[in-house]
C-alpha cells in the first residue's frame, strides 16, 4: 500500500469500506430471503402443524355409553362369561346324549350277539336251510355297524372334552381383560386424586364466556342474556 492510499484511507476511506461491507451483508441477506420466500416458510410451517394436528382426533369423543372404555370392557367380560357358560351347558348336553347313544348301542350289540348265537345253533340243526345262513350274515353286518356307531360316539365325546379344555382359555382371556380394567380404574383414581382441588366445583367462580383477545367467542350469548330474553317474551 502506498502513502497516498494510506492517506486516503485515513481521510475517509473507512466509511466507504464500511458501506461496501454493509452492502455485501445486505445482498447476502437478500439472497437468503430469495432462497426461502416467506410464503414458502409459512406454507411449510402450516403443513407441518397440519400433519401434527391431523394425527390427533380432536375434539375427543363425548363420554357417552358407547365411548366409555371401562363400561365396554365390563360388557365384554360379562357377555363372554354368559356365552361361555351357555357353550359349556350345550357341550355337556351333547356329551350326555352321546353317552346315552353308547349305552343303547351296547344293549343293541348284546341283543345281536345273542341272535347270532341262536342262528348258529339253528344252522347246526338245519344246515340245509339257506334262510338261516342269510339272516346270520345280515345280523353280523348289523353288529359291525353298531360297533362303528359306538366308536364314532366315543370319538365325538373325546372331541367335546377337548373343546371344553380349549374353552378354558376363554376364562383366561376374561381374567386378562379384568386385569386391564383394574389398571385403568387405578389410573383413573390416580388422575382424579392428582387433579383434585381444595375448593368444590360448585363453589368455584364461573369461567368467563369471553376474554379480551378471543376471536371466536365475541357473539356468544350468556345465561343472563337468555334469562332477560325469556323475561321480555313473558311480559309481551
Amino acid at each position: 500500500m502506498t502513502q497516498e492510499e494510506l492517506d486516503a484511507l485515513m481521510a475517509g476511506g473507512l466509511d466507504e469500506i464500511g458501506e461496501e461491507a454493509a452492502q455485501e451483508v445486505s445482498s447476502d441477506a437478500e439472497i437468503e430471503e430469495e432462497a426461502i420466500p416467506p410464503e414458502a416458510a409459512e406454507e411449510e410451517f402450516s403443513a407441518s402443524s397440519y400433519r401434527i394436528s391431523s394425527s390427533l382426533s380432536w375434539p375427543p369423543p363425548p363420554p357417552t355409553q358407547d365411548h366409555k372404555m371401562v363400561h365396554q370392557l365390563d360388557d365384554v367380560t360379562r357377555d363372554s362369561e354368559i356365552k361361555a357358560t351357555e357353550v359349556f351347558d350345550k357341550l355337556e348336553a351333547i356329551s350326555a346324549a352321546l353317552g346315552e347313544v353308547q349305552n343303547e348301542a351296547n344293549e343293541v350289540t348284546g341283543t345281536l350277539d345273542n341272535t347270532l348265537e341262536l342262528f348258529s345253533l339253528l344252522m347246526e340243526k338245519f344246515p340245509n336251510v339257506e334262510r338261516f345262513a342269510q339272516a346270520q350274515e345280515e345280523i353280523a353286518q348289523a353288529k359291525e355297524k353298531m360297533d362303528t356307531v359306538i366308536m364314532n360316539a366315543q370319538v365325538a365325546e373325546d372331541e367335546i372334552m377337548m373343546t371344553m379344555d380349549i374353552m378354558q382359555y376363554q376364562d383366561i382371556h376374561r381374567q386378562k381383560i379384568e386385569r386391564v380394567i383394574n389398571v385403568m380404574r387405578a389410573l383413573s383414581h390416580y388422575m382424579s386424586s392428582l387433579f383434585e382441588g381444595k375448593i368444590e366445583d360448585s363453589k368455584r367462580v364461573s369461567s368467563a364466556v369471553h376474554i379480551d383477545g378471543d376471536s371466536t367467542t365475541a357473539d356468544v350469548v350468556t345465561n343472563e342474556d337468555i334469562e332477560a330474553l325469556i323475561d321480555t317474551l313473558g311480559k309481551k
